[in-house]
């Protein structure tokens, strides 16, 4: 048998019209899936239709049979939300792609991993160790700023609305995308000094640039209440799910009290729009072996 695991995200850190499309920096946290590939002897079988099918196209791209289908295993464990912009689908696939290459003894190189998750969706950049500019449509790597040095507390919401990534691949948005380029490109210049220089509140700056922007397209329930609150109180940033309804509050647990964060968005959530919370860090990314 063979177990891999990725992480889940809160959303992105930079979403937006950058390098002539559209691309992403996901915001990958301490949240995975994890899956497990062998034999129907000696394992349960659960794996849903996106893990079926990365399955499926990992053996293809293997050469190997199709008919091992019948005799292997794929067994996925994951308590990441689904249909809430926290990659939970990017987690499962990817996952369960390096575990069925690995039960062959095939190192996946990152570019193929890549190439077979995009054939199958959009794909996250949680994919990758380092914090990456993705085109999440065609599989390839634009930038490599570096990864994570040390885990950075985010109070993840978790929205009650769902939103399929799907759904919000088919809404018209390139013309709000494209008016906000600039401000993107500004964040990304952000973001690139901020893992140069080790500094999350830059981080911070740069992934609340781009959750501004976001608004264009996809407004978040009280986002300017939650924008007033991190300003206020001098918290890192805020991020958001540009694809789902997930938000993200960074904060330094040195220098802030989360539980007053979370008593002053309560006092503003009459409705309960963000129903739960999640103590979360962004780590780096990548897919990883599990050896048992």
């Amino acid at each position: 048998m063979a177990k891999a695991r990725c992480p889940g995200a809160c959303g992105e850190l930079i979403q937006g019209w950058l390098y002539d499309s559209e691309k992403l920096i996901s915001c990958p946290i301490d949240w995975y899936s994890t899956v497990e590939v062998g034999s129907k002897r000696d394992l349960s079988h659960n794996a849903g239709k996106m893990a079926n099918h990365a399955f499926l196209n990992t053996l293809q791209f293997l050469q190997q049979p199709t008919e091992l289908a019948d005799e292997l295993a794929v067994h996925v464990d994951s308590t990441i939300p689904q249909a809430r912009g926290m990659a939970s689908s990017t987690a499962d696939v990817a996952a369960t792609i390096m575990a069925t290459a690995h039960h062959f003894h095939y190192e996946l190189s990152t570019a193929e991993l890549a190439s077979i998750c995009t054939q199958i969706e959009p794909t996250d950049s949680t994919i990758f160790n380092q914090v990456s500019l993705f085109d999440h449509h065609k599989g390839t790597l634009i930038e490599s700023y570096g990864q994570i040095q040390r885990p950075i507390p985010i109070l993840v919401l978790q929205s009650s609305m769902h939103l399929h990534t799907a759904d919000y691949h088919h809404m018209q948005r390139f013309e709000q995308l494209k008016a906000s380029a600039t401000q993107l490109e500004k964040a990304r210049k952000l973001l690139q000094s901020a893992m140069r220089e080790n500094d999350p509140a830059l981080l911070g700056e740069a992934s609340t640039l781009s959750a501004i922007e976001s608004q264009r397209i996809l407004p978040k329930p009280l986002f300017a209440s939650l924008l007033d609150i991190v300003e206020r109180q001098g918290l890192l940033g805020i991020n958001v799910s540009h694809s789902g309804s997930a938000v993200g509050i960074l904060y330094d647990d040195n220098r802030h009290d989360i539980q007053k964060v979370v008593r002053s968005i309560e006092q503003i959530d009459r409705l309960n729009f963000y129903q739960t919370k999640h103590y979360q860090s962004i780590i780096p990314g990548g897919v990883s072996h599990i050896f048992t």
